[in-house]
């Protein structure tokens, strides 16, 4: 659960939250990328679960 976001500087922001497991699955996703995205840096940040999100979303 979560969202994620085209930022105007051409960088992806992502929050991520849920069970761990899940969570490594996306981050290592973001690794790799879709298709043609070339991928400089992935940075984490954890915190502590707050159960704040019920799906995932795509923000504009």
């Amino acid at each position: 659960m979560g969202w994620v976001r085209n930022r105007w500087d051409g960088r992806v922001e992502a929050v991520f939250e849920g069970e761990e497991k899940a969570v490594q699955k996306m981050i290592s996703w973001c690794y790799k990328g879709p298709p043609a995205a070339i991928i400089e840096d992935v940075e984490v940040k954890w915190e502590d679960y707050k159960g704040e999100f019920t799906s995932f979303s795509i923000r504009y």
